[in-house]
C-alpha cells in the first residue's frame, strides 16, 4: 500500500494495521474482503463497493441506502408535479446522452465535427467577408430539406439570392424566408418558429445586422452603446433552452470587427458582445486561404476554404477542414475524392 505519509505496520492476528507517527488516521487491511476497508478517527467508513462483497449487505447500511433512496424518489416526484413532467429525470431512463447531427454538407467538415452539425444546439459561423460562411448555412440548408425537415432564413441582410440558393440544393419553395426591420422583430420571430416545434433549422443572416429598434428610430451620428450586445444577451437566453426542447438547430452568421489600439494579441473580434460565444455549442471560423483558377489561368473561378472548429461542446475542437468552393456551384466535392 503506498501512503503519502510515514507509517508502521504491526501484525494483530489476522489484521495488519497501518498507523502514522504523525496522523491520528489508522487504516485496516482485511482480508475477508477484496478492497481495504478505513477507520478515521475510529469511525469506519464504508463504501458501496464493499457491502456488496458476495452479494452481502449490512443491515445498517442497507436501511439507511434506502431512506436515500426513498428521500431522492420523494423530492424528483415533488419537483416534477410543480414544474411537469421530466423536469428532472436519471439520464439512463431519459433515452440516451448522445448529440444527435446532420450533415453540413461538406464531407471534410462533417469529419472535423465528429459528425455533422449538433441538432438543438446554437452554432456561431464567423469569418471575414466574403469568405463562404452564407454558402455554408445553404448547404446545411439544403440537407435539412433532403431529409425531409423544414428549414428557414432570417435575411436580416436583405441580401438572399435564390437562384444562386437553388444552385446549391435549397428548394426555395418550401424554404421559410423572413427579412426583418430590425433586430427585436428578427429574434422573437425565430424565437417563435423554434417554440412551434416545426423547424428543424433556422439561420439568421447575420449577427451585424440585426440593428436594435433604438438605433433605426435615432438619428445617425447617435451613441447607442451596448445596444446590439444587449439585445443578443436577452435573446439567446431564452432561445438556447427553446431550441434544446424543441431539436431546432440555430446557425448565427456572424462578422469580424477590429479592436481599436491592439498592438499585441489578436485584434479581431466578433460583433454583437460575448453573449453568443457562451451559449454557442459549436463554433466555426471560416478563412479563405487562396483562389481557384480556370484551367486557363485567367479568371478566378472559386476559393480555397480552411474551417477551423474553435469551440465544440459536442466533439473534440481545434480541428481543421479545408474545402473548396466553386463560385455558382457551392461546396466542390471533387476535393474530398482526391
Amino acid at each position: 500500500m503506498d501512503l503519502s505519509f510515514p507509517v508502521k505496520a504491526q501484525l494483530f492476528g489476522s489484521n495488519i494495521c497501518y498507523k502514522s507517527p504523525s496522523y491520528s488516521t489508522s487504516v485496516k487491511l482485511y482480508h475477508k474482503v477484496s478492497r481495504p476497508q478505513f477507520s478515521v478517527h475510529g469511525i469506519r467508513v464504508r463504501s458501496e463497493f464493499d457491502h456488496k462483497v458476495n452479494g452481502a449487505f449490512s443491515p445498517d447500511y442497507d436501511a439507511r441506502f434506502l431512506d436515500r433512496q426513498k428521500a431522492l424518489e420523494a423530492a424528483m416526484n415533488d419537483i416534477n408535479s410543480s414544474f411537469g413532467k421530466g423536469s428532472v429525470t436519471r439520464l439512463g431512463s431519459a433515452g440516451g446522452a448522445l448529440v444527435e447531427t446532420f450533415p453540413s454538407g461538406c464531407l471534410t467538415l462533417d469529419f472535423a465535427l465528429g459528425g455533422g452539425l449538433p441538432k438543438g444546439r446554437i452554432v456561431e459561423i464567423y469569418g471575414p467577408e466574403s469568405s463562404g460562411k452564407t454558402t455554408l448555412a445553404l448547404h446545411a440548408i439544403a440537407e435539412v430539406q433532403k431529409l425531409g425537415g423544414n428549414a428557414m432564413l432570417v435575411d436580416a441582410e436583405h441580401a438572399f439570392d435564390p437562384a444562386y440558393s437553388k444552385a446549391l440544393g435549397v428548394d426555395v419553395e418550401n424554404l421559410i424566408v423572413c427579412q426583418p426591420d430590425n433586430g427585436e422583430m428578427a429574434l422573437e420571430i425565430a424565437d417563435r418558429m423554434c417554440r412551434s416545434g416545426a423547424i428543424d433549422l433556422i439561420c439568421i443572416d447575420s449577427v451585424s445586422a440585426l440593428t436594435p429598434r433604438a438605433e433605426i428610430e435615432g438619428e445617425i451620428g447617435m451613441q447607442q452603446m451596448g445596444l446590439q450586445a444587449r439585445l443578443m444577451s436577452q435573446a439567446l437566453r431564452k432561445m438556447s433552452g427553446n431550441a434544446s426542447k424543441a431539436g431546432c438547430t440555430l446557425i448565427f452568421l456572424n462578422q469580424i470587427r477590429y479592436k481599436i489600439g491592439v498592438y499585441y494579441g489578436n485584434p479581431e473580434v466578433t460583433s454583437g458582445g460575448i453573449a453568443l460565444k457562451f451559449f454557442a455549442s459549436v463554433r466555426l471560423e471560416i478563412r479563405s486561404t487562396g483562389k481557384i483558377k480556370s484551367a486557363k489561368g485567367d479568371e478566378e473561378v472559386g476559393l480555397k476554404v480552411r474551417v477551423r472548429v474553435q469551440k465544440s461542446k459536442v466533439s473534440r475542437p481545434y480541428k481543421q477542414a479545408e474545402f473548396e468552393i466553386i463560385f455558382g456551384e457551392g461546396v466542390s466535392k471533387l476535393i474530398v475524392l482526391n
